[in-house]
């Protein structure tokens, strides 16, 4: 099943919905709209419809809810990854295709950066593990995708990828898509023609 930047953005509650999966729904939404701490619980418990007790019952604390946002949201964010990795004819090119992927979702609707970048930067030291673990579990995907397409150095290469990839988020977020798209194709060509490796 092919995961859409749709389904990343995700949908909001849905009637036919649980009480727990329209309190989720709520809090993705509006979490990655306005941050966690701007977000209280008042305004997730109106917003999905359920009641309080209701609530409580599912998420006995906003950490509790928070940290299932960040499940969530790794577990999407990763998939939409994985399909536009996957969706090529080699794993080089699944790199190549990796800015042109990335520049979709920062045009999409609703873009507001990289939710476990801004969740590290509002928690500090506090901020949840999920912050951390969602980038490591990129960084080895992204080793794993040189070392499958045959580049010389892979972990080197994914770092340099990484790096690219990480700061276009946060240029995207700041200046807009096109501030991000042109640096973040050239270093994509750069960093995988020096590296070597396969040929489509």
């Amino acid at each position: 099943m092919t995961f859409t930047l749709d389904d990343l953005a995700g949908s909001g509650p849905l009637p036919e919905q649980d009480a727990r999966t329209r309190v989720l729904e709520t809090a993705y939404r509006l979490f990655y709209r306005h941050g966690l701490r701007a977000t209280g619980i008042d305004r997730i418990i109106a917003e999905s419809g359920v009641a309080k007790m209701s609530f409580y019952r599912h998420f006995p604390s906003k950490q509790a809810l928070i940290d299932a946002y960040l499940d969530l949201r790794h577990a999407r964010w990763m998939a939409w990854l994985e399909g536009r990795l996957g969706g090529s004819s080699s794993p080089r090119d699944g790199l190549a295709a990796l800015p042109d992927a990335l520049d979709d979702w920062f045009r999409s609707p609703g873009f507001r950066g990289c939710a476990f970048i801004n969740g590290h930067a509002e928690a500090g030291s506090d901020a949840p593990a999920m912050t951390v673990m969602h980038k490591r579990a990129l960084a080895a995907r992204i080793e794993q995708q040189c070392e499958d397409a045959g580049l010389a150095g892979p972990g080197d290469v994914a770092a340099d990828l990484l790096l690219a990839i990480e700061g276009a988020i946060v240029r995207a977020q700041m200046d807009g898509a096109d501030a991000a798209r042109g640096p973040l194709h050239r270093l994509f060509a750069r960093t995988l023609s020096d590296a070597g490796g396969e040929r489509a």
